[in-house]
C-alpha cells in the first residue's frame, strides 16, 4: 500500500500573522465594494462587485477552508468551480443584454396604459 505524502497529525494552526493580513485585506476589500458601489462605472457596477466578491471569497477559501495547504488538485476544482460559475453568468448577461430592449419596450406600453 502506497502511504500518502499528505498526513493529517492534526489540526493545522494559522499564524496570527496570517490571519491580521486576511482581516486587513477583508476589510479593504469590503471598503472598495462601498465606494465602488457609490461610483458609476458605465454599466460595470456588476462585473466590479462581482469581481470584488469573488476574490474576498477565494481568500476566505484559501485561508478558512485551508485549500491553500491542502493538494494542489483540490485547489484547481476550487478555481475550475469559480470559472464556470464566472462563465455562467456571463451568458445570463449576455442573454439579458439581448432582451433588455423588448423589456423597455413592454414597460412603455404598460405606462402608457
Amino acid at each position: 500500500m502506497s502511504h500518502d505524502s499528505h498526513t493529517h497529525d492534526g489540526p493545522h494552526v494559522v499564524p496570527l500573522k496570517t490571519l491580521v493580513a486576511v482581516l486587513i485585506a477583508l476589510l479593504l476589500l469590503t471598503g472598495l465594494t462601498v465606494v465602488t458601489g457609490k461610483m458609476d462605472l458605465g454599466g460595470f457596477d456588476l462585473a466590479v462587485a462581482l469581481v470584488i466578491a469573488t476574490v474576498k471569497a477565494t481568500i476566505v477559501c484559501l485561508i478558512f477552508m485551508h485549500l491553500f495547504w491542502d493538494r494542489r488538485f483540490n485547489g484547481l476544482i476550487f478555481l475550475f468551480s469559480v470559472m464556470l460559475v464566472g462563465l455562467f453568468l456571463a451568458f445570463v448577461s449576455l442573454d439579458a443584454g439581448e432582451y433588455q430592449p423588448s423589456v423597455e419596450e413592454y414597460e412603455i406600453q404598460e405606462l402608457a396604459e
